[in-house]
């Protein structure tokens, strides 16, 4: 990303223009069948899968490009006594991930070599949730550049070295009205 994207999302988290409060469907789905350990959180936003994993008994990292957002997540995480180790950083910049996670989760945040690279800092019996946007020809809510979604079957082929538990490609209908075309995965490192 650059300063512009970094900008962009500081200005729609002080507009609140990018007001999603509940955690991500498919993570609370999983979250219980997952045990508590170690967990990042990339492109976390206002953190509100991050605080999820907290409030579940994770050691959670979570990190994003934009400091608005992150502010915005420490003070909901603090006001609910949540410890979260948040981080500013641009994930198209060099970033060092620790390699002993129990849980990373990716929600729409498109970059299938950033998803490859994570595949290896799963410790052994490690799970990644992933949700991306699915490039479709159907009118769906999202972006509208290919560069912000995923070609069918790309997000299973990226995670070509972990056990796929789940995945699902599909348009559904959401709460907040209009259709979202999505590839969803769960996938376990052996």
């Amino acid at each position: 990303m650059s300063r512009l994207d970094r900008d962009k999302w500081n200005q729609r988290y002080v507009e609140d223009s990018y007001h999603k409060n509940n955690p991500v469907v498919l993570v609370a789905d999983w979250l219980e069948k997952i045990p508590p350990g170690r967990a990042l959180d990339v492109a976390c936003g206002a953190g509100r899968n991050a605080i999820l994993l907290a409030q579940s008994g994770f050691q959670v990292d979570a990190i994003d490009i934009s400091g608005e957002g992150l502010k915005q997540a420490r003070q909901k995480a603090e006001s609910q006594g949540l410890n979260i180790n948040w981080i500013e950083k641009d994930l198209d910049e060099s970033f060092k991930f620790d390699l002993d996670y129990d849980l990373i989760i990716i929600m729409w945040y498109v970059d299938l070599a950033l998803i490859k690279r994570l595949c290896d800092c799963l410790t052994s019996g490690g799970y990644l949730i992933c949700e991306e946007h699915l490039i479709t020809a159907e009118e769906v809510i999202g972006p509208t550049s290919t560069n912000f979604r995923v070609a069918p079957g790309a997000l299973r082929e990226a995670l070509a070295g972990l056990d796929i538990v789940f995945y699902e490609e599909g348009i559904k209908l959401i709460p907040e009205g209009g259709q979202v075309a999505s590839a969803r995965v769960v996938a376990q490192k052996a």
